[in-house]
């Protein structure tokens, strides 16, 4: 390379890296350090007010205005230890064993982890089918509604922030009219000699907040605490400016879906700018850290296996 030639090199350089910057810092005109143009469109309290909650989940920014037509753009990033899957690189084609439905996985064993997270796009007259034998299931909806029913044929409706657990080999179906987007978790049951788990079904609304030693965020448990249960789902939220004051590391796994919001994830040596629609899978030991940016809440969906020894 020709002397005369760095200097233009090293402003193609530093330019890009601005660029980066305002993806990772910058919400909407006021930047974290520096004033900069907004690259994802601002989510105001007013203007979340008049769409459905999780809106952006199902209708994501799928990329920066700046870098919209930069071919081979995406956030998205698979490690050994921890993966960043965000929905421009989403891929849905038909679920096995369901009808009229689609869905995207995003989380498999393929990546190391013990369990699968996938989105479920039900469309008219859908309906979903079994996971394998042996296979536990947790269900949260996120857009639309959906009718759980099981084989006795009582019956639920499933809303936005509704949720279900179905216990491996429980005969169920879930069927939709309309259209319904599922955010899926199935893993393989590790039993414990009498101890069985049942259906359960609620809503986010209706469990306590609980008690967070040394932290500021919320959390809300889906599924009971006690022995059967081989993973929990929490939803956690975040107010702007606030994060977790433990920089995690430990020996459990994590599947996330962040709801809403967006900020800054640390995962490993690594720094990721996430918003809602982004998935990440966090394998045991990883270091881990959040902190909540911009105007709005931040609220993930979180899987976390528990009540099992490591060995």
């Amino acid at each position: 390379m020709k002397t005369s030639s760095l200097p233009s090199l090293l402003l193609l350089l530093l330019s890009l890296s601005s660029n980066f910057l305002k993806v990772a810092l910058s919400e909407d005109g006021g930047g974290l350090f520096c004033s900069a143009p907004s690259v994802f469109k601002s989510e105001t309290a007013s203007s979340s007010s008049s769409k459905p909650r999780y809106w952006k989940v199902t209708n994501p920014t799928l990329s920066p205005s700046h870098l919209q037509d930069l071919p081979g753009f995406t956030r998205s990033v698979y490690k050994r230890d921890h993966a960043l899957i965000t929905p421009e690189s989403h891929v849905f084609s038909p679920l096995p064993e369901w009808t009229n439905t689609l869905g995207a996985y995003l989380i498999t064993p393929a990546m190391g982890s013990h369990f699968v997270m996938y989105l479920a796009k039900m469309q008219e007259n859908s309906k979903s089918g079994l996971p394998p034998n042996d296979v536990e299931r947790f269900l949260f909806v996120v857009q639309g509604s959906a009718t759980l029913i099981n084989a006795s044929g009582a019956d639920h409706q499933l809303t936005v922030d509704s949720y279900a657990y179905l216990a491996p080999n429980f005969k169920h179906s879930l069927e939709c009219d309309a259209s319904a987007t599922l955010a899926v978790f199935e893993r393989r049951y590790s039993p414990l000699e009498n101890h069985v788990t049942e259906q359960i079904v609620g809503s986010t609304d209706q469990q306590p907040l609980l008690e967070t030693p040394g932290e500021v965020f919320e959390l809300r448990k889906l599924l009971p605490p006690s022995l059967p249960y081989d993973f929990n789902i929490h939803i956690m939220d975040f107010q702007p400016g606030e994060f977790l004051n433990v920089k995690e590391v430990h020996y459990n796994q994590h599947g996330l879906l962040l709801l809403e919001g967006q900020g800054i994830y640390r995962l490993a040596d690594s720094w990721y700018p996430v918003q809602s629609g982004d998935a990440i899978w966090m394998a045991p030991f990883v270091p881990q850290w959040y902190a909540a940016l911009g105007k709005t809440r931040s609220r993930y969906l979180l899987y976390k296996d528990v009540n099992r020894n490591p060995l």
